[in-house]
């Protein structure tokens, strides 16, 4: 063998050595951007990789039992099983309920960016399964717009089961455009653009035939409610004043009324007082209101439905404003950390807008017991009671009993 060929050959040998040892080598991975957790505005958040904006997921999943006529043994107004008329309606009923709401949020030179979206899915026994949108909002410093709750609403009951509105000014969240403005010290002001639609009772007409009580001459929305507050929050617990305008506008009847309409308005007061002297997490609630034509904003109850009016044409078919007024209030007390009660109770009174229809006499209590083995689940039972007295119709009285199981996390 010449000298040639052992050169060529250690040549070749470290060449292949050399690749070997190199396909041996790490790979430097990619880089990642890992999810960091996002402090400025609570726990929860994390930030959205590649961005300064923070996002929190959350939601709850609801079980509950149902028992909707305790009073008449199969026949409640309400929605007790009836035994010999048609439609057929449940005693018992059963619920499943999953919640589901995002909540991003980002500062800005204009202040904190935020959007929120909440969306349930609810399954009841003998009724399809039904998604509802509850809130989906844009904030950007003190203006919000979107789908949130009406910034007339202050106290809403301290109601936990809900079956039977308790007599308030809530009715779900409406659509609207607002802006809030801060004065420091816990003290702010806002005024909100709203749905006209979502507080809005019917009008009714005297000069129908006798024996038709009720059709609805509501001709659409023209202009959107208009409601401001006053409000304060500070360590003894928050205070908000309130008002509303309402555009009652009616359409023709023909041959009988012309399309009048009015300006129906609303206003309220409401605070509540925390009370750790007794035990953490104690309060107390106290809400008044009064209305003209907007009677929705004193009690949900007489929203959207054909039993109430917030107008009517007289006899002379002249558009007349219904009133109504309402005063509720309701405890919150700890027996331990774990173990809470809550009591609420309500009385409100409608005057119709003419002698034909009735006037209302409502009263709403409810009472809950409320376990939280561990945090995030709540176990407990609520009743919840409610008494229509009306002038020339038959009063109404219901009971209903509620056991739910909730994790929220």
């Amino acid at each position: 063998m010449n000298i040639k060929s052992i050169l060529l050959g250690a040549s070749a040998a470290a060449l292949a050595a050399t690749g070997a040892q190199a396909a041996d080598l790490p790979v430097a991975p990619e880089p990642v951007d890992y999810v960091r957790v996002c402090d400025a505005f609570g726990t929860g958040f994390f930030y959205i990789p590649g961005t300064e904006t923070c996002l929190k997921i959350g939601g709850s999943v609801r079980a509950e039992f149902r028992v909707n006529d305790l009073l008449d043994k199969g026949g409640s107004r309400w929605g007790g099983a009836t035994r010999n008329t048609l439609p057929l309606a449940d005693s018992t009923t059963m619920r499943a309920r999953g919640y589901f709401n995002f909540d991003s949020r980002t500062n800005t030179e204009y202040g904190l960016l935020r959007t929120y979206v909440s969306v349930w899915i609810t399954a009841d026994n003998s009724a399809p399964v039904a998604t509802e949108l509850d809130e989906a909002f844009i904030q950007l410093g003190g203006f919000v717009a979107g789908r949130t709750s009406s910034y007339f609403d202050f106290y809403t009951g301290n109601n936990w089961g809900a079956v039977l509105s308790q007599g308030f000014s809530d009715y779900g969240e409406t659509n609207l455009f607002a802006y809030t403005a801060q004065f420091g010290n816990g003290f702010s002001a806002s005024i909100s653009a709203e749905a006209g639609d979502k507080k809005r009772a019917e009008i009714w007409d005297a000069t129908l035939p006798a024996g038709v009580l009720s059709a609805d001459f509501y001709s659409g929305n023209k202009v959107p409610d208009f409601v401001a507050n006053l409000r304060v929050d500070q360590g003894w617990g928050s205070a908000q004043i309130m008002g509303a305008l309402h555009h009652v506008y009616g359409r023709s009847v023909a041959g009988l009324t012309g399309g009048e309409s009015a300006a129906g308005w609303a206003i309220g007061a409401g605070a509540t007082f925390n009370l750790p002297m007794i035990a953490p997490g104690d309060n107390f609630s106290i809400q008044a209101s009064y209305a003209q034509g907007a009677i929705g904003y004193v009690n949900s109850n007489w929203a959207g439905s054909s039993r109430f009016a917030g107008a009517a044409y007289n006899a002379a078919g002249q558009l007349k404003l219904s009133t109504a007024w309402g005063i509720g209030a309701g405890f919150t007390h700890f027996w331990t950390p774990a173990i809470s009660t809550s009591i609420t109770g309500s009385y409100s009174a409608l005057d119709q807008a003419t002698a034909r229809f009735a006037d209302i006499r409502e009263v709403n209590v409810q009472g809950n017991l409320v376990w939280r083995p561990v945090s995030g689940l709540q176990v407990g039972a609520e009743l919840e009671y409610q008494h229509r007295d009306r002038d020339f119709l038959a009063n109404t009285s219901d009971l209903v009993g509620v056991f739910r199981v909730q994790r929220t996390f």
